[in-house]
């Protein structure tokens, strides 16, 4: 839902007002008890969130007469086009949508305007024309989305592999295997068995440092490129690439303010912030963009 107007994305979409969905509009706590939900049950002791609500207006690039017709929820989908130009993509370290819902929002306070599991079911939390609270400097003018993975980790840096995956003595990932705490993990599909797209560790350098990671599910690439067509279409700028170097490789660390403040398109979280490496290693970025740009056309 982009601006109260529906898109077909040809992926499987739940939205926050539907059976099974996440709503990051909602105030209360979503996987505690009812009785201890509430704001008031949650600010008890000082912990918890620091503000009830978990996003705001996108009110940075507004003039004042836009931000008081758009405040109370007037969005129009030219001014919309305006004002978001990037596609933040992240990896939510959780391992499934569910279990990164709880942290993004009864722990963290924080949102993501989208989820997407191990089973490629997109969730959406929040309208696109909100200002989600996932990438710092550009949640003014962006977009986000968290992939269910477990993560990417250092060379020498302890890692949940072994949790998370049935691996073979060639330390290739056959499956994923959900923690017996997360229960079935929330993932829609029932009787689902994930697995990377490549069953290898992928070790790349990001931000000057090694990073090994495993990839994401195939049904999780093709939702993906399904929502990033979709998105570059109903919100043309956001330009269907990546950041490149002169040399036209994938830029493997934090772009410089000017050239931040100046990019449109698809970024890592990495892209952001020096001490972020999200969507990792693994993450293929060619395999996005040109699927996406194959639907597009």
């Amino acid at each position: 839902m982009i601006a109260g107007k529906h898109f077909h994305t040809g992926a499987p979409v739940v939205l926050w007002t539907d059976p099974g969905g996440y709503d990051a509009y909602r105030v209360e706590r979503r996987f505690v008890p009812l009785d201890k939900a509430s704001w008031a049950a949650t600010t008890e002791g000082g912990k918890g969130p620091s503000s009830p609500n978990r996003y705001d207006a996108r009110s940075a690039l507004l003039s004042p007469d836009e931000l008081e017709r758009v405040r109370g929820g007037g969005w129009d989908l030219p001014t919309l086009r305006r004002v978001v130009d990037q596609f933040v993509i992240h990896y939510d370290a959780c391992g499934t949508s569910r279990q990164c819902f709880r942290v993004l929002h009864d722990l963290r306070g924080l949102s993501v305007h989208f989820m997407l599991d191990i089973d490629g079911t997109i969730y959406q939390t929040l309208d696109v024309k909100e200002r989600a609270w996932h990438a710092t400097t550009s949640n003014h003018r962006s977009v986000g989305i968290e992939i269910a993975n477990i993560g990417s980790y250092a060379d020498g840096e302890k890692d949940p592999f072994a949790q998370w995956y049935e691996i073979n003595d060639a330390g290739e990932a056959m499956r994923i295997t959900i923690p017996s705490a997360f229960g079935d993990g929330g993932v829609r599909t029932q009787g689902f068995v994930g697995r990377p797209i490549r069953p290898q560790l992928i070790r790349a350098e990001i931000q000057g440092t090694t990073q090994r990671m495993y990839d994401l599910t195939p049904q999780q690439y093709d939702s993906l490129m399904r929502l990033t067509a979709a998105l570059c279409t109903a919100l043309p700028s956001i330009r269907c690439e990546y950041p490149r170097d002169a040399q036209g490789r994938l830029v493997v660390q934090k772009l410089d303010d000017a050239t931040l403040a100046s990019y449109t398109g698809l970024l890592g979280h990495y892209h952001i912030q020096a001490n972020k490496v999200d969507p990792g290693p693994a993450f293929q970025w060619d395999r996005v963009v040109k699927g996406a740009r194959a639907l597009m056309h």
